[in-house]
């Protein structure tokens, strides 16, 4: 699986996350902040986490999920990740 494959199934994602400005969603790139770039509520994050493990077929540990940070490149580089471990 591509990078970009991975930003867009992120931003299709982000598009059904109400707090999400999705107006920014045409512009996410890896740099792209979750919570500074796009206003995504850090409590938000966590059901968006939940919708990146269904939509990607990856299960997190708290490690993981942990060590994220809040970019896009982090969420891509652990999908690529827990890919691999699998």
């Amino acid at each position: 699986m591509e990078r970009q494959d991975i930003i867009d199934g992120l931003v299709e994602i982000l598009r059904t996350v109400r707090m999400v400005d999705q107006a920014k969603l045409e512009s996410v790139t890896e740099e792209t902040d979750f919570i500074a770039d796009l206003n995504t509520p850090s409590t938000e994050m966590i059901n968006i986490v939940s919708k990146i493990e269904q939509k990607f077929e990856v299960e997190f540990d708290d490690d993981d999920i942990d060590d994220m940070g809040s970019k896009v490149k982090d969420a891509v580089d652990l999908i690529i990740k827990v890919k691999q471990r699998s």
